[in-house]
């Protein structure tokens, strides 16, 4: 720690901050209670010395390295994974408490994956000093499952998950906008085999982040291979739910789907439980559960959408429904902001848990 008085309260660096989460983060920041000293932002060289807004102030970005780390006490990283898995391990030998957002380290056994409000004493357990936050799909998932899991008893999800360009970051977004404009305004695009994906290709450079076209169309891959036909990301949703909720032998089967949103991602879950569970009962608890919204009211065409619960920070949830053949399940829709709901948000009360034990 730094001293006395302002300079007492911890040092924090947004590592990745001029990303999609990073700027989302800034503004959490800037929103929630100030428990911070210092916040540096840090990201690539390529970034250095452009400036950015937090707490009201315009602060400088630095570029990521060794010295920038040196005082630092909890370092937020925003970053790919290949970025945190060089530079989270030096953060953490300098000293600070590194929480992660990359898939870099969620399934290392000696670093806890937290999701705050379900298992936050588990941010005293961090052997290596680094704490590993869920992918944006888990997190957008978590709140209505696990309140449905407290009362029936969760053994099964099927999750179809329709996910942002922005899933992607930054240059997800501006993929998807060029490639929009480059088919908007030609009624004659979208009837044809392939016409759609050459004009992308007559119009836009290579280096595109999704592996196929993304406007006018969905593309049902999401992450790298993993084996077995399965996708990372999909892989992710079950490891993590399964850890989080300490449900080792939970069955999950997910499908990824990126859809030409901007943000927001949304899913179809159908979750199974050990015991029959009566519709309403099962509406009571999402109604009751403190971080998810029930929009469900199909006669005034009420559901969830992406682009109305952009900038959110709840669960919203609708489509609840079951049928005669699975009295032990329903099925439901699920909508949540992959930047704040799905990142930024979790990461920061985390933070805000170690800016407590380390200012005692």
């Amino acid at each position: 720690m730094n001293g006395v008085g302002e300079r007492s309260r911890p040092t924090l660096a947004i590592v990745g901050a001029t990303g999609a989460v990073g700027r989302v983060m800034l503004e959490l920041l800037s929103q929630r209670a100030d428990v911070w000293g210092e916040i540096r932002l840090l990201a690539s060289e390529r970034s250095r010395g452009s400036v950015l807004s937090v707490r009201g102030e315009d602060v400088a970005v630095r570029e990521l390295t060794v010295e920038a780390l040196e005082g630092v006490d909890v370092a937020i990283f925003l970053v790919p994974e290949h970025v945190a898995l060089r530079w989270a391990p030096v953060a953490a030998e300098a000293g600070a408490v590194v929480i992660d957002n990359s898939r870099a380290f969620r399934a290392e056994r000696d670093v806890p994956l937290v999701v705050h409000g379900y298992n936050t004493a588990q941010v005293a357990n961090r052997p290596r000093g680094i704490i590993s936050s869920p992918t944006g799909s888990t997190l957008i998932l978590l709140d209505a499952t696990a309140a449905l899991h407290s009362g029936w008893g969760l053994t099964e999800l099927v999750v179809t998950t329709f996910e942002a360009a922005t899933g992607a970051g930054v240059r997800g977004g501006e993929r998807l906008y060029a490639e929009t404009k480059a088919v908007a305004g030609d009624p004659d695009l979208g009837w044809h085999i392939g016409d759609v994906r050459r004009r992308i290709d007559e119009e836009l450079p290579p280096g595109s982040p999704f592996p196929a076209p993304l406007a006018l169309n969905l593309v049902p891959w999401v992450g790298r291979e993993a084996g077995a036909g399965w996708s990372t990301s999909e892989m992710s949703i079950r490891d993590e739910l399964r850890k989080v909720l300490d449900l080792p032998s939970l069955h999950v089967a997910a499908t990824c789907v990126r859809v030409p949103v901007m943000s927001s991602h949304s899913m179809a879950v159908h979750a199974q439980f050990e015991n029959p569970i009566p519709l309403e009962q099962a509406r009571t608890a999402l109604l009751q559960a403190p971080s998810v919204v029930v929009l469900d009211d199909i006669e005034h065409d009420e559901w969830p959408t992406p682009v109305d619960v952009t900038g959110s920070e709840p669960t919203f949830v609708g489509r609840l429904r079951q049928t005669a053949d699975f009295p032990d399940a329903v099925d439901f829709f699920v909508c949540g902001d992959n930047l704040r709901k799905g990142a930024a948000t979790n990461t920061a009360q985390i933070a805000e848990t170690l800016a407590d034990e380390l200012g005692a």
